[in-house]
């Protein structure tokens, strides 16, 4: 008795083993999606924008600061699309704001090793004195 539960046991093991082993079509491999991202690092991103925006100057002459908050669409090709101001701080520093990174070039963002459009929220800090 000991050995046939021995022997179906060792037949169950032998079968689920050999069921893992073999592949599932419908198993797709999935690589890990990749965000957009400035070539440069975020940081530096920010630096720029800030150091090199065209504050208007009313915006100049009332010191305003804050962050300006946009969403935008990094294209496959590097560009950007679909830029809008989510929230910001008035005196055409918004637009000014999002005139300089609609000029911006961005990695695009990959899923399974494919270029695609992604959708991008980002909020820049920004004083005009």
């Amino acid at each position: 008795m000991k050995a046939r539960t021995l022997f179906f046991l060792l037949n169950v093991l032998s079968i689920a083993a050999i069921a893992q082993t073999k592949t599932d079509p419908q198993n797709i491999q999935m690589q890990a999606t990749r965000d957009p991202e400035y070539p440069k690092g975020e940081q530096q991103l920010y630096q720029e924008v800030r150091m090199n925006l065209k504050y208007p100057e009313e915006a100049i002459k009332k010191y305003v600061s804050g962050e300006v908050s946009l969403s935008f669409d990094v294209k496959a090709d590097s560009t950007v699309a679909n830029c809008i101001v989510l929230s910001g701080v008035g005196y055409g520093v918004d637009e000014a704001v999002k005139q300089y990174v609609e000029k911006l070039k961005f990695s695009p963002g990959r899923m399974n090793g494919t270029k695609i459009k992604m959708n991008v929220n980002m909020t820049f800090p920004v004083k005009a004195h």
